[in-house]
């Protein structure tokens, strides 16, 4: 059984839902399958918009984030740079994703962006991130500027509005789809159900 995993960087819910999916899919001997796309294309495709733009869905949508890192046990904060570009970073995980690295990548943007509270808005910031976790930075600069990054993610955001998601996390579990990281109970029931039909 598969789990596809579709996230961005700049979105909270995004990083509560890879703090739990690998142990979960592990716990049922399941494949993650990592899709990183850029949120704001997503948005622009399918004519939709950030809870953020929206003062008292913001105030409730960061509480709810806060609640859900309290029950997962994992450290969360606000980051007072939200809304993140995080069209560099995501560039960056197509890198990772081709050298082998992603899992690594996805540790250390997820934790500078909403463990660590880190302006990953400013480039300066993005490679002294990338420096500290080990990562050749200029490598990393240089090749998301090139064409085949760039269109490859604009590949990768339509491949998903195409497949309906709308908003991310998103996972999809054979045929159906799950938005949200507060989904997590129905995709364990979906690997439970598949492990117990083997």
């Amino acid at each position: 059984m598969h789990v596809t995993f579709y996230y961005d960087y700049g979105s909270p819910a995004s990083y509560l839902a890879w703090t739990q999916l690998p142990a979960l899919c592990e716990r049922y001997d399941a494949v993650l399958d990592y899709r990183p796309v850029l949120l704001g294309g997503l948005f622009k495709t399918v004519g939709t918009r950030s809870p953020a733009e929206i003062d008292s869905k913001k105030t409730w949508f960061f509480d709810d984030m806060q609640r859900y890192a309290e029950l997962y046990g994992v450290p969360f904060q606000y980051n007072p740079y939200f809304i993140i570009n995080a069209l560099p970073l995501m560039r960056g995980a197509l890198w990772a994703e081709t050298e082998g690295c992603l899992e690594s990548y996805n540790r250390i943007m997820f934790a500078a962006c909403w463990a660590d509270a880190r302006n990953m808005n400013d480039p300066v910031e993005i490679m002294a991130v990338l420096k500290a976790g080990d990562f050749n930075a200029d490598a990393v600069a240089a090749a998301i500027q090139t064409d085949e990054i760039k269109q490859r993610l604009i590949a990768v955001t339509q491949d998903a509005a195409d497949r309906d998601v709308f908003g991310v996390p998103t996972m999809i579990v054979g045929d159906t789809l799950h938005f949200g990281q507060d989904r997590l109970d129905w995709i364990e029931e979906a690997l439970a159900n598949d492990q117990t039909a083997k």
